[in-house]
């Protein structure tokens, strides 16, 4: 038990908590943000991670995201090793979209600051169905690589809106 707690702790104090609540209808998706993280950029490009979570009986989509810190946010796709921009990813009823290194994930271009380690970045994530999602994405040091098994879930953010 102490030891589930402490991972709790560590985990809720790499994350910040950027809202409460779901999206209030029922049978609909039931977005959360947890497992988000962007390494320290060394140019002009950044990368984003996060895990979204979907307990909800609908699926949904991200479709779109937004960040004070660039021109640009813009949704990867990672098929046998070959990335490519996409108009969305989908996020399964009862399921999870896993954006992580090597795989799917956020591209940030056209920086308008390079963002430091140990300062937030904010972003907003936009669905098909859900209202919008803002998360605050910690800077973590440039080779920063989660450890295996890190918990997903409540921990980084919740539908703001519908």
């Amino acid at each position: 038990m102490r030891h589930r707690a402490a991972a709790a702790l560590a985990v809720a104090g790499a994350l910040v908590l950027a809202g409460c609540g779901g999206s209030g209808s029922g049978g609909g998706a039931d977005l959360s943000v947890g497992s988000a993280y962007m390494p320290q950029p060394v140019s002009d490009l950044a990368a984003g991670f996060l895990t979204i979570t979907n307990e909800g009986d609908a699926a949904d989509r991200l479709t779109s995201v937004s960040s004070d810190v660039a021109g640009r946010v813009t949704v990867h796709e990672t098929v046998d090793g070959a990335m490519r921009e996409v108009d969305g990813l989908d996020v399964p009823a009862h399921g999870r979209l896993v954006l992580e290194s090597g795989g799917n994930h956020l591209m940030f271009e056209q920086l308008k600051r390079k963002p430091r380690q140990g300062q937030k970045v904010s972003v907003e994530l936009r669905f098909d169905r859900s209202g919008p999602v803002t998360v605050e994405i910690p800077v973590k040091p440039a080779t920063y690589t989660p450890k295996a098994g890190h918990t997903t879930g409540h921990e980084a953010g919740h539908t703001t809106g519908h």
